[in-house]
């Protein structure tokens, strides 16, 4: 039994550029498909992807307003349709024009007018004939070895070497913190070695990585921590204290969006898609993020100066990053730790379910309800206490022997 093949879908930032050009709203575009808006987000966003029935229905969408906007683009231009069409009559004839020379086979033994000069030139001893395989020298250095498949575990050791670094300098502008910024980043690439197969065939790894330990360092349950409760030195620098104190002060999704696009040098689209907003509340956050920063430093106005200002910041405080293999050990403990406690979990409440059968009553018993006092019958009276020669008669009686003689015959006296 063989498997249809997926629908194909256009990259996560068409799909928010179609959506757009049409004026619809992620919550229109969610009913239309019949999901969640969360749902459209997370599919523009490239966090997930759609399947099934709801992969089709979204493309069928998806084409349909492409369809729309290219039927609004020709309403807007009616001129592109004629131009167009006359340059394909142009561009029509000119392949059958070339063949021409082809039409007169005249025999050509030598071929030296039709090679370039640069070539013939290369050899330069004339004896050896033009047949000689004097190019083959240079395509020697050109075959190169085929390239080795690595392994998921060298290919995470190359992605985390790769941005790393980088991830940790931009979570430190988020967080202020530098142990926080670097627990983030680790957990973040955790997460990523536990998501590999989803993360290796991501179109922006770094992306994915980022998008989840900003999501980490931002939390806010990190409040909550005793480690959050004491302050870290500040930078050194009186700038970059001022700077760092001012980007503390913005809202967590002010400051995102300020790194992403100020310091991370995203454009609109993407910072919003990752931000999970729409283009124009990216836009709004951005342009409030700036007018905060520069009330407090009116020299980063300019957002070229507050680029190079945020990349410096960054780049001046000394922030390590653990290696791979320790960060991979760490993920594989937690996965090991996590799947330990469920399997503890469901062997405690099998054991709770069979405890709870076994001495759970097999009939059912009616509860016995209360006595009631009855009018004119008086309440019985329980036999009390005996004294002690009732006790000392009934132990009597109890000694002797019950069978004789004498209980048949009385004596005479």
């Amino acid at each position: 039994m063989t498997r249809r093949p997926a629908t194909p879908l256009p990259p996560p930032k068409e799909r928010r550029h179609l959506r757009e050009t049409t004026a619809l709203t992620q919550a229109q575009l969610a009913e239309r498909v019949g999901v969640a808006p969360g749902t459209v987000r997370a599919w523009e966003s490239g966090r997930t992807t759609p399947r099934g029935r709801k992969r089709e229905a979204y493309a069928k969408l998806l084409k349909t307003l492409a369809e729309e906007a290219a039927a609004g683009r020709a309403a807007r231009d009616p001129a592109s349709g004629p131009r167009n069409a006359a340059g394909a009559n142009r561009t029509g004839p000119e392949p059958e024009a070339h063949p021409e020379p082809e039409a007169h086979p005249q025999p050509a033994p030598h071929p030296e007018p039709d090679p370039r000069p640069e070539p013939e030139a290369r050899p330069e001893p004339e004896g050896h004939p033009q047949t000689l395989p004097e190019p083959a020298s240079e395509p020697l250095p050109e075959p190169r070895p085929a390239p080795v498949a690595l392994t998921p575990a060298q290919a995470f050791d190359a992605l985390y070497e790769f941005g790393a670094p980088a991830l940790v300098r931009q979570t430190y502008l988020l967080t202020g913190r530098r142990e926080q910024a670097r627990e983030s980043v680790e957990r973040a690439f955790q997460t990523a070695w536990e998501h590999w197969p989803e993360v290796a065939r991501d179109r922006d790894p770094v992306g994915w990585v980022r998008a989840a330990a900003y999501e980490y360092a931002l939390s806010p349950w990190q409040r909550l921590r005793p480690r959050h409760r004491r302050p870290e030195p500040p930078p050194a620098d009186p700038g970059d204290r001022t700077l760092l104190n001012a980007l503390l002060r913005l809202p967590p999704r002010h400051r995102r969006t300020l790194v992403l696009y100020d310091g991370v040098g995203l454009d609109l689209p993407e910072t919003a898609a990752e931000t999970e907003a729409s283009t124009p509340a990216a836009a709004h956050r951005l342009l409030h993020a700036r007018e905060a920063v520069a009330d407090r430093l009116p020299a980063l106005a300019d957002p070229q100066v507050l680029h190079r200002r945020l990349a410096e910041l960054a780049s001046n405080e000394r922030l390590g990053a653990a290696r791979p293999p320790s960060v991979r050990r760490g993920g594989e403990r937690r996965a090991r730790f996590r799947t330990r406690a469920a399997i503890a979990f469901t062997v405690a409440l099998i054991g709770t379910t069979a405890l709870t059968l076994r001495t759970a009553p097999t009939h059912y018993e009616p509860p016995v309800s209360p006595g009631q006092a009855v009018r004119g019958v008086p309440p019985r009276v329980a036999q009390g206490s005996l004294s002690d020669e009732e006790q000392e008669l009934r132990r009597k009686l109890r000694d002797q022997w019950q069978g004789g003689p004498e209980r048949l015959r009385p004596g005479l006296e």
